[in-house]
């Protein structure tokens, strides 16, 4: 029955792995072309925070992700690599989140109503 449950777990780590792999390279493009249209098509003050907002949206859904299979992943067999890796991606996640949340803050008081 373990045995079965540490499969079943392994698969339910690598497909969230993918998940959260492709969430971040979905918004890496999405950032590379947006900041490309930037600089080739200036629209206004705003436009390049936003696309790097949206980018910072990515990446915390994927790191979100990262966590969740992390978390699932030391459930199993934890060990001291496995803690400090989850709490290493929680820190980062937290401070992403705080900043993200901080510009888009900002971003919406600065743009007109």
């Amino acid at each position: 029955m373990e045995q079965a449950f540490a499969v079943v777990t392994g698969y339910a780590v690598l497909l969230i792995d993918a998940i959260a792999l492709i969430a971040i390279v979905y918004g890496t493009i999405e950032a590379f072309l947006g900041a490309l249209r930037t600089m080739l098509v200036p629209s206004g003050a705003t436009e390049g925070r936003v696309v790097w907002l949206r980018y910072a949206r990515w990446l915390v859904a994927g790191l979100t992700f990262q966590l969740a299979a992390d978390i699932i992943e030391t459930s199993i067999a934890p060990g001291w690599d496995d803690i400090g890796r989850l709490a290493a991606i929680a820190v980062i996640r937290t401070f992403l989140n705080y900043f993200l949340e901080r510009d888009l803050v900002e971003v919406g008081t600065s743009q007109p109503t």
